[in-house]
C-alpha cells in the first residue's frame, strides 16, 4: 500500500468539546449565569465544565472575583483561539446548510423551436432538474459549440456536423396547414387560397417551400404572379403559424411545431403530401457530452422528444 495513503493520523490532543464550549461562552459573557442561558444548561454545569478544563490544562483560566469573573492571561489566549476556531466551524457548517447554486447550461436552438417546443416545457424542466439553470439562446444563426458559444444545441438537418456529437430526436415534416374556417378540403382548390411563406436559411438541405410542395403534389402552382408574391411572407415561423390560425391563408408548417394546434383542432392538415426536411438533433461539442449537467439536459430533452 502507498505509504502516504496508509499513514496513521495522530489523534488530536483536545479537551472535551463540552468543556471548551462552556469556557468560550463564559469567557464571552464573563458570567457563568449568562453562559448557562446561551447553552441551555445550569450555571453549576458551566462551572463544573470550566473547572474540569482548568484541571486538564493545569492552570486557572478565570479569576473568580466577587459577583464577577475576569480572564487570566492564559484564559485570554485560549478564548481568542477558541473564538476564532468556533467562528470558522460555524461558518463551515452554515455553508453546508445553504443550497448550492444551480449549475448553468446554455441551450441554443432556432427561434421557432425555442418558442414552440422548448418554452412550453420550461416549467416541467425546472421541476425535473432543480439543480440546473437552463439558459435558452434562441437564434437562427448557428452557434459554435466548440468555442463555447453554448453548451448544447437542438438543430435541424442531417446530424453530420464535424466536431459535434449528435443524436436524432425526431423527424421533421412540413405539410399544408390552415384554419378550419377556410373550409379547404381538396388539394386542387389550394390555388384559390392565399399562400403563407416562411424564409429558410440559405444552404438548407431540403427546405419546405411551396414550389417544392406543388412539384411533389403534382399540382400546378398559381398562375399570373410569382410564387413568393402569391400570399404573405414571414421570416419567423411562429408568425406564420399565427397568420394561419387567424385564417389569412394556408402555410407549409412543421408538424412538430404546430402539434398543439393540430391536436386542439385550431389548425387542420386538409391533405398531403408532407415534405421531409430532415430531423431535429441534439448536438454537443465532442468531449463535453459526459459533463454531468450537460448530460442531464441531454437526457431530459431526449425523453421529451420520445
Amino acid at each position: 500500500m502507498n505509504e502516504i495513503g496508509s499513514s496513521v493520523r495522530r489523534p488530536r490532543r483536545l479537551p472535551p468539546l463540552l468543556s471548551l464550549r462552556a469556557f468560550e461562552a463564559a469567557a464571552a459573557h464573563l458570567s457563568f449565569q449568562r453562559a448557562a442561558l446561551e447553552l441551555s444548561v445550569t450555571p453549576s454545569a458551566i462551572s463544573h465544565q470550566v473547572r474540569a478544563l482548568e484541571d486538564t490544562l493545569g492552570r486557572p483560566l478565570f479569576r473568580r472575583l466577587t459577583r464577577q469573573l475576569a480572564l487570566t492571561p492564559a484564559g485570554e489566549r485560549l478564548f481568542d483561539d477558541l473564538r476564532a476556531g468556533f467562528d470558522a466551524l460555524e461558518a463551515g457548517v452554515e455553508r453546508l446548510r445553504q443550497p448550492s447554486a444551480p449549475q448553468a447550461v446554455t441551450l441554443t436552438t432556432n427561434t421557432a423551436f425555442a418558442a414552440r417546443w422548448v418554452l412550453p416545457r420550461m416549467v416541467a424542466f425546472r421541476k425535473a432538474c432543480p439543480g440546473i439553470e437552463l439558459r435558452l439562446h434562441a437564434s437562427d444563426t448557428l452557434v459554435d459549440l466548440a468555442r463555447g458559444g453554448a453548451d448544447i444545441a437542438v438543430r435541424s438537418g442531417s446530424g453530420n456536423w464535424p466536431g459535434l456529437v449528435s443524436r436524432e430526436l425526431m423527424p421533421e415534416r412540413y405539410a399544408p396547414l390552415c384554419s378550419p374556417m377556410l373550409g379547404l378540403k381538396r388539394a386542387a382548390d389550394l390555388p384559390k387560397h392565399e399562400l403563407i411563406h416562411c424564409d429558410w436559411q440559405p444552404g438548407a438541405a431540403a427546405p419546405a417551400l411551396w414550389p417544392r410542395w406543388f412539384k411533389e403534389a403534382g399540382i400546378a402552382p398559381p398562375r399570373g404572379r410569382s410564387m413568393k408574391a402569391a400570399g404573405l411572407s414571414f421570416s419567423d415561423e411562429t408568425h406564420a403559424i399565427l397568420a394561419a390560425l387567424a385564417g389569412h391563408g394556408v402555410a407549409l408548417l412543421s408538424l412538430t411545431l404546430a402539434a398543439e394546434e393540430l391536436r386542439s383542432g385550431a389548425l387542420v392538415q386538409p391533405f398531403g403530401p408532407a415534405l421531409d426536411t430532415g430531423s431535429y438533433f441534439l448536438a454537443v461539442a465532442a468531449g463535453h457530452e459526459g459533463e454531468p449537467a450537460v448530460r442531464t439536459v441531454w437526457e431530459w430533452i431526449a425523453s421529451q422528444a420520445a
